[in-house]
């Protein structure tokens, strides 16, 4: 295990190497003021970039070719986004749903739900395994409750409780090699990692892969890279950090010009475009006049190439 921002100048000499090339400071490319940025997710097939406002109720398209920004507005708060592999348009997770949208028609069908027993929780964050499985969480709406669990969701509709006990959890990602899931606990500080069964979509052994400091924020949304390092959005820590995916010792940091960051995902046409949402939510009057660009979208290039995002089908 690991802690954040703690490595040894020694261990940080001997994964210079490894260390991921960033090009120039993050930028704005949306100033929307979400008030809950999350779900950033790129679309190969529209050349675009999805992500959504959880309690602005709205989801987001951004194409960085026209920079065209298109929104959809929902009556509930939505969180996940996903490509469907075998269908038209999207998988969502909504409050308490998984639905199909197609952004082009505005047909929607619901696949399933993940807990009618527990009114007081919703759905957060979440991501497709390479087989085309959903993972998405769900935490307690008030954050204080663990009645949260990372479920998995098949093609057929069916919904699995996988790992239940969070407060707010955050994630998942994988390794390269596709035999370990990371998911953040997120009230704790910690990513935990799990065993991965890619065939039997399984989890086993759980760890502590990385602890982070306590003035460091907390790990929120990550994604992984092609060489398999992991890239952590901190809320609260106003950056997202890049991992070495065997040592968790931090090999690169993204700076933020606002405390809040939610979510990191991969896109543009070369997959080297780090994009970044922000969150409003949780400021005070003051941090929120000092930081005008919370809320907003964000994106640095790097000479890194990330990995297209598995589809769910």
């Amino acid at each position: 295990m690991q802690n954040a921002a703690s490595s040894p100048p020694q261990a940080a000499a001997a994964l210079a190497g490894n260390a991921p090339l960033i090009a120039g400071s993050a930028r704005c490319v949306w100033p929307a003021q979400a008030l809950l940025g999350e779900g950033t997710c790129w679309s190969v097939r529209a050349q675009a970039l999805y992500w959504v406002d959880i309690l602005g109720h709205c989801l987001h398209r951004y194409t960085p070719a026209t920079q065209a920004q298109d929104s959809w507005q929902f009556d509930e708060e939505l969180s996940a986004v996903a490509e469907r592999r075998d269908g038209a348009g999207l998988v969502l997770t909504l409050r308490h749903d998984v639905v199909f949208f197609d952004p082009e028609t505005g047909a929607r069908q619901t696949l399933c739900r993940t807990e009618s027993d527990k009114p007081g929780n919703r759905c957060n964050d979440g991501k497709c395994d390479a087989a085309g499985r959903l993972w998405a969480s769900t935490i307690d709406f008030d954050c204080t409750h663990a009645t949260g669990a990372i479920y998995r969701v098949s093609a057929s509709g069916a919904c699995q409780a996988m790992h239940p006990g969070y407060v707010v959890n955050n994630g998942p990602t994988w390794s390269a090699d596709g035999l370990t899931l990371y998911l953040n606990d997120t009230v704790q500080g910690r990513v935990q990692a799990f065993d991965f069964d890619p065939a039997a979509g399984t989890l086993a052994r759980e760890r502590t892969w990385l602890q982070f400091a306590a003035h460091d924020g907390l790990p929120d949304g990550m994604t992984t890279d092609a060489h398999g390092r992991i890239w952590i959005a901190h809320w609260g820590g106003a950056c997202v950090s890049c991992h070495d995916p065997d040592s968790a010792q931090e090999l690169a940091r993204v700076p933020l010009p606002t405390s809040h960051i939610t979510n990191c995902a991969f896109g543009g046409a070369d997959l080297r475009t780090l994009f970044i949402s922000s969150a409003r939510t949780g400021l005070s009057a003051q941090q929120l006049h000092d930081q005008p660009l919370a809320g907003a979208l964000f994106c640095v290039d790097t000479h890194c190439q990330g990995l297209a995002p598995a589809q769910f089908g």
